[in-house]
């Protein structure tokens, strides 16, 4: 006879458990302690299988049912339910255990780190994640929602920090796909958020622009009397254009001195497409000076404390402030914006060698030999130039007024 709710209430627990069958295969077991459990018994070929559905009365006699013919429905269609219910048990717990934080140190760890990722890359991918932790760090990743991510961003905007809170939503965006990518979650939660903050506007690094106030720099430099690895830092940044972070991770064994090619390979450059730099004869001469000096093993730059670590990434700023230049005035990579300018207004050589020298090349360019790429030859003439124009007006020479025809 099939089950009511009047029978069910009427239940009593006895020495040994006990069933009482309701209608194809769905039963309720009585445990000595009372409790009562829903049960579907089914078969697949000559096994005979169980299905646990739930608790009465939480789960009650409508309900019961319910389940039993869902059950019955997967039976008839090949499926096994019980199966079913264990393996999305299994995967409940490990999406449990795989929080945002998790994942995270594992995106950083497996996609940055040892992908090769610089140094700076990675202290800032912790920094995001650190402004994300409080928030979302504990939380499985897969059940997340939006405005769970937008809550700390918007923090970091009430405190003025727009660009910080685009960089973070940016660097949570990445966590998210990374866990797609790697079945722990379902999807980005932080694209909805897009247009949720504030636009940063574009800020652009401190640079000299006109010949006399660079004149000045250079011999600000020359007198340096700070450390000495610094100094040639200072010495060579204004002659190459390259990223300070390029430049502080420079490696002995990516330059040759004889050919006067400096090779950086592509996990340093901000476009992951390697770059060759050439050098001018007052660049290597410089560099021979400095390898007199430190040698040719490991970084071209080391850190003051550790040789095995290269330079701050505030080295070069802090020593122009005890020059006396403000932030406002010059930075280290306002030099590239330094040479673009000034190197355009001089009409002397073609705009796409200078974005080629600025490693602005097309995502399309060729990544064999470093040194075949296009312009070389007129970027080597360029480089040496530059370098020229810089000794002239560092010495308080002729400077460059106004535009010239182009030619080599």
């Amino acid at each position: 006879m099939p089950l009511t709710e009047t029978r069910l209430r009427a239940l009593k627990p006895k020495d040994k458990p006990y069933k009482v069958a309701d209608d194809r295969g769905l039963y309720i077991e009585v445990s000595p302690s009372g409790g009562r459990l829903w049960r579907f018994r089914y078969r697949i070929g000559t096994v005979e299988k169980k299905l646990s559905i739930g608790s009465y009365p939480e789960i009650n006699l409508k309900d019961a049912r319910q389940a039993a013919y869902e059950a019955r429905v997967k039976v008839a269609s090949g499926g096994d339910p019980a199966m079913e219910k264990r393996k999305q048990k299994i995967r409940s717990e490990f999406l449990s255990a795989q929080t945002f934080e998790a994942v995270a140190r594992e995106y950083i760890d497996e996609m940055m780190v040892q992908n090769g990722r610089a140094d700076a890359t990675i202290i800032k991918a912790n920094f995001f994640l650190d402004q994300l932790t409080d928030a979302i760090g504990s939380r499985p990743i897969d059940e997340i929602e939006p405005f769970e991510v937008l809550a700390p961003l918007k923090r970091l905007e009430a405190k003025g920090k727009h660009e910080t809170a685009k960089k973070t939503r940016s660097f949570a965006s990445r966590v998210f796909r990374y866990g797609v990518a790697t079945t722990r979650c379902k999807g980005d939660p932080t694209t909805m958020l897009r247009g949720a903050l504030i636009t940063p506007k574009a800020k652009h690094y401190a640079a000299i622009l006109e010949p006399k106030d660079l004149g000045g720099l250079l011999r600000a430099i020359q007198d340096y009397t700070g450390n000495f690895i610094t100094r040639y830092a200072l010495l060579i940044a204004p002659h190459v254009f390259v990223r300070p972070g390029e430049l502080r991770h420079a490696d002995w064994k990516e330059i040759d001195l004889e050919e006067g090619v400096w090779r950086i390979p592509e996990g340093k450059m901000k476009a992951r497409r390697p770059h060759a730099v050439p050098l001018s004869t007052q660049v290597v001469g410089y560099l021979k000076e400095l390898a007199e000096m430190v040698g040719t093993e490991g970084y071209v730059f080391p850190s003051a404390r550790a040789s095995v670590r290269p330079m701050s990434e505030n080295t070069l700023n802090a020593a122009f402030r005890r020059m006396g230049f403000t932030k406002d005035e010059v930075t280290a990579h306002g030099l590239r914006a330094t040479a673009s300018t000034m190197l355009n207004e001089s009409g002397l050589w073609n705009p796409d060698a200078i974005e080629r020298g600025l490693a602005h090349g097309d995502s399309n360019a060729v990544r064999g030999v470093y040194h075949r790429g296009k312009h070389w030859d007129e970027r080597v003439r360029m480089a040496q130039w530059w370098s020229d124009y810089l000794d002239t007006i560092r010495d308080g020479g002729k400077v460059i007024k106004g535009s010239f025809a182009l030619g080599a």
